[in-house]
């Protein structure tokens, strides 16, 4: 996704989003002292959203774990607001796992608490630039599969209980009047939900998402 370049005589403004107050006020001088502008300081997912839609920075950094949900969650909600804001994911935890659903979600990478304030600060410059920043070591490790890999697995987070269900019937070969039967659902509704699970799938029929599910195991017990 294309970066917003701030235009280069004014400061890059900046939003923080962490209820670790210590680590933000932190982050929030350093920032300041290589010439960004922090134009806020919230600790929920809810007040970065508001905030973010009030005063549209050009970087937002994004607890993890928010008190009141996700952030990645709230990067989503931002971009729907904000298309032009850059968001960077801020975690204690460096997993593999937040990493892609940080990528998935279309935000613009992930810095581990753990780095140096410069680091840091090196690494809220780059996303600026237009770059995909993300640790060395997280990114071998999300290397390692491939593109349906990874597909499958953000789909098996994502997949409701009642998409399982769905996906599980088609790869029985279930036909729509008896998944009408099976659910309690009319035909309509088993439309719906045979179309959101190919959307989902990325599948252009349903012989493709029940191949699909088989060979990425989504319907075994998790």
């Amino acid at each position: 996704m294309p970066a917003r370049r701030p235009d280069a005589l004014r400061e890059p403004r900046v939003l923080i989003a962490d209820d670790h107050r210590l680590f933000a006020d932190a982050l929030s001088s350093a920032l300041s002292a290589e010439g960004m502008r922090v134009v806020g300081v919230v600790t929920s997912a809810e007040e970065a959203i508001a905030e973010a839609a009030r005063c549209k920075p050009d970087l937002v950094l994004l607890d993890f774990d928010l008190p009141d949900g996700s952030g990645i969650e709230a990067g989503k909600a931002i971009l729907t607001i904000s298309m032009d804001t850059v968001i960077l994911v801020v975690t204690a935890r460096a997993e593999p796992q937040i990493l892609r659903e940080t990528l998935s979600a279309g935000l613009h990478g992930l810095v581990t608490k753990e780095v140096s304030l410069p680091r840091f600060i090196a690494a809220a410059a780059a996303a600026l630039a237009g770059q995909v920043v993300m640790p060395n070591d997280l990114a071998r490790s999300i290397r390692t599969r491939s593109p349906e890999e990874e597909h499958a697995a953000i789909l098996r987070r994502e997949l409701t209980q009642r998409e399982r269900e769905v996906l599980a019937l088609l790869v029985a070969g279930t036909s729509t009047a008896q998944m009408m039967a099976r659910l309690g659902v009319s035909h309509n509704t088993v439309r719906t939900h045979v179309g959101r699970v190919l959307t989902k799938l990325q599948a252009h029929s349903r012989l493709e998402a029940a191949a699909f599910a088989v060979r990425h195991g989504l319907v075994e017990d998790r």
